[in-house]
């Protein structure tokens, strides 16, 4: 099951990465990851996966450029990141929407601070609150929506700023079961739509299954990329359909053994 992706144009790519950070003054080192060397093609939906604490966000925080690796080199569309990305759009467990600001002001917060001229904005928002299937509620306040509605808005505000990479840090965890399975459907389809790239990191291991048609399988800390998984699924823009398939068991079976989840117990 294990195979690299193949491809032309490579949207993101990490060579030998190895992120460590020092220990409140003490002169040791915590290592999060250790030597990440992969690559990922245009409009390609690749998932991580692996145990707490084993450097799954500090990936995306490094392709954002809000780390530097202490070794190695992250870089999106051929660039090497080394500062805060503009072509990247990151959306994290909570939606993060402005609560004084209108849907559709929120929505327009990230073009704001690129220079665009309101009318720009107003039309930009208008539009991907559409594609997010959420028009008509642009002067709609966020306590107002629910909560599948306004990680919808936090969407179209990531989608606005039209970027190269989208970065999902577990953003469907906080949803309940069946707003959770409209959501994933929605993303799917609107991020395909849009071939945009997308780095998804969860522990959800079927969800990875359902969105991905790629998943990085992480050890322990410091964190290796112990195996890649080529989902080969058909209906990669339609979670829903991939649920029925009957090699989603065997994919999330593999994982489970890879992770020795079977052995692992709840510290407290």
């Amino acid at each position: 099951m294990t195979a690299i992706a193949a491809g032309s144009a490579m949207a993101l790519e990490f060579r030998s990465v190895t992120k460590g950070f020092g220990q409140n003054g003490t002169g040791t080192t915590l290592t999060a990851l250790k030597d990440i060397t992969f690559k990922t093609d245009e409009a390609e939906f690749v998932a991580v996966v692996g145990p707490s604490g084993c450097g799954k966000s500090t990936m995306l925080n490094m392709t954002a450029g809000l780390y530097q690796p202490t070794e190695g080199e992250v870089l999106v569309s051929g660039e090497t990141v080394s500062g805060p990305n503009s072509h990247v759009g990151f959306m994290l467990q909570k939606d993060l929407l402005l609560p004084w600001r209108k849907i559709e002001a929120n929505v327009a917060f990230g073009l704001e601070s690129r220079g665009f001229s309101r009318k720009e904005c107003r039309e930009r928002a208008h539009l991907q609150l559409e594609k997010c299937q959420l028009g008509g509620f642009g002067d709609y306040y966020p306590y107002q929506l629910s909560g599948g509605m306004r990680q919808r808005a936090a969407l179209a505000r990531t989608l606005a700023i039209d970027p190269e990479v989208i970065l999902l840090d577990e953003p469907f965890s906080a949803l309940d079961a069946q707003t959770k399975i409209i959501i994933q459907k929605n993303f799917a389809e609107t991020i395909e739509d849009e071939k945009i790239t997308t780095l998804l990191i969860t522990h959800d291991l079927a969800e990875a299954v359902f969105m991905a048609d790629r998943i990085l399988v992480l050890s322990e800390r410091p964190g290796r990329v112990i195996e890649e998984i080529k989902v080969d699924i058909p209906d990669r823009g339609n979670p829903t359909a991939r649920r029925q398939h009957p090699r989603v068991t065997e994919y999330i079976s593999h994982m489970f053994d890879l992770l020795k989840l079977q052995d692992r117990q709840v510290v407290n």
